[in-house]
């Protein structure tokens, strides 16, 4: 990594580009035409800015980060609350990030931090708003939008034209269908759809890919349908159920960690089950 005013010989910055000389810069970074490099700004090394990028604020890429034409990272955000505070946006390493994508930094009323995790794929025109936590292998397909503070756990998957309203969590492994709007939370590995997001089932398919044994996919089956009974199948609270399900399979990691998460404080509350029709559709994966 450089110091202030020094570039690394490796660096490879096009004449058009404007680019602070307080800007950190590291090895083998090519910034492309017209890009535009704020002064609080660290690009670690093989960063590849194809050309009219603009990256400002106290933010950091890491190392390998790839940012196709027409993205702004680190702007300031779209909250009236803002003042000018110096917070922070990260993108780590192995990120790709695609056209007209925008990434906003944080605010000092939230987590002072807007992030986005390593070997991510952000698509194009998608919006991650301030205070925004994602984990990292997420995939946030085309034309996504998210409201502040949204928490998105490690490897889930985010389908185009997906709303995903402010303060909801997304569980690790869990998928959001396309043209869905997310208002309340989805469960770690947990499946939605809708118009109104409604849970459906588990991501068998993402389940299978991670390399999911048969026995555990089948225990998992049998806890979702314990938390989530079908009409006339169960009347106890949801408290009973999750305690129930603790009980018989929380040994299993990838159980606990749905138990976790729906025992977890949340501002938006868990997502709810889809009709039973529709739940069932799932199920035979």
């Amino acid at each position: 990594m450089d110091i202030a005013g020094k570039r690394p010989e490796t660096v490879d910055i096009h004449p058009t580009a404007l680019v602070d000389e307080r800007a950190r810069i590291g090895e083998n970074v090519r910034i492309g035409p017209w890009c535009q490099i704020g002064p609080h700004v660290t690009l670690g090394a093989g960063v590849h800015l194809h050309a009219s990028v603009i990256v400002d604020g106290h933010t950091t890429l890491g190392d390998g980060v790839e940012v196709y034409p027409f993205v702004t990272i680190g702007m300031a955000p779209q909250d009236l609350k803002y003042a000018g505070e110096p917070t922070l946006c990260e993108v780590g390493a192995g990120t790709v990030i695609r056209e007209n994508v925008t990434i906003h930094r944080g605010t000092a009323q939230g987590e002072a931090l807007t992030r986005v995790g390593k070997n991510c794929l952000i698509m194009a025109n998608a919006h991650v708003a301030h205070d925004c936590l994602l984990g990292d292998y997420v995939i946030v397909v085309n034309n996504v939008v998210m409201g502040g503070h949204v928490q998105i756990g490690d490897g889930a998957r985010v389908m185009g034209s997906a709303a995903v309203h402010q303060f909801v969590r997304v569980g690790r492994g869990a998928v959001v269908g396309g043209v869905c709007g997310v208002e309340m939370d989805v469960i770690p590995y947990g499946s939605v759809l809708g118009n109104r997001a409604r849970l459906v089932g588990l991501n068998w398919v993402g389940l299978k890919r991670s390399g999911v044994t048969s026995d555990e996919m089948q225990a998992m089956r049998k806890a979702f349908r314990t938390l989530y009974p079908r009409h006339g199948q169960g009347n106890d609270v949801l408290e009973a159920r999750i305690a129930h399900v603790r009980q018989e399979y929380g040994h299993l990691p990838r159980i606990a960690e749905m138990l976790d998460f729906m025992e977890a404080p949340s501002h938006r509350g868990l997502t709810r089950a889809a009709r039973p029709d529709a739940q069932a559709e799932t199920e035979g994966a």
